[in-house]
């Protein structure tokens, strides 16, 4: 840990930067988004926004970066070189109103620039339509519970080709899908029998991310490894 361009203090997020070659990480500890080289013997990096209270970090197909700030509840916008970026969502301070966030944590942004927030302390999931004054609830929003209406403690978000939405709740030590245009309850995917080291259990999941062949991989915390699943395309 610490505040030079090649060390880090509890990294949040980070994501592969194809075009240059480099990963892009979100530094809640030095406040700042950073991008190193992933070529070996090269560790310096360079600070690319600071002043940030950032944890989730995205990038669209035109190569804007988008962070979420925990502190400010928002969600802007960045081209390469702009640290001072454009508000897309929140920014209206704490609260849970749908013009709201209460820290704001990972995020996804489609090929529509539709950014998708996971709204940690509101136990819900948000979705900001382009120039959108105030998002919508796609997912929880019911307060913290285990229902299928509810989620508990959302972290890591993503969206499928067929607009799917995938939930890490952590909470609930599960992982969570919601229908495109059906938010009133989700469809458990892996997990949710209790806190274990079992193949079917998780303990403080945080993370998931999918390969081209449909696999699912899950940040499992609590267990100190990533777990894979195979998900059935048609379910």
């Amino acid at each position: 840990a610490g505040d030079g361009l090649h060390q880090l203090d509890r990294p949040t997020d980070v994501l592969i930067d194809k075009e240059t070659d480099s990963l892009i990480t979100c530094d809640p500890g030095n406040r700042r988004v950073v991008r190193s080289p992933r070529r070996s013997g090269t560790t310096q990096g360079e600070i690319l926004i600071d002043n940030i209270a950032c944890w989730g970090l995205a990038m669209d197909e035109q190569r804007y970066l988008y962070v979420s700030d925990y502190v400010k509840n928002e969600v802007r916008r960045y081209r390469f070189g702009d640290n001072r970026g454009t508000l897309v969502a929140g920014g209206n301070g704490e609260g849970n109103g749908l013009n709201q966030f209460n820290l704001p944590t990972f995020i996804f942004v489609d090929r529509q620039q539709n950014v998708y927030v996971s709204d940690f302390v509101n136990n819900r999931v948000m979705k900001w339509v382009e120039g959108a004054k105030e998002g919508i609830v796609v997912a929880g929003g019911q307060g913290a519970g285990s229902a299928l209406t509810q989620l508990s403690s959302p972290l890591e978000v993503f969206v499928d080709t067929l607009g799917r939405l995938y939930v890490v709740d952590q909470g609930n030590q599960r992982v969570i899908r919601w229908a495109q245009g059906d938010k009133k309850e989700g469809t458990v995917i892996v997990g949710g029998n209790d806190w274990g080291a079992g193949a079917n259990q998780l303990s403080g999941p945080v993370g998931l991310s999918f390969d081209r062949h449909g696999n699912l991989y899950v940040a499992d915390m609590g267990n100190q490894r990533v777990q894979r699943f195979s998900i059935e395309k048609d379910c």
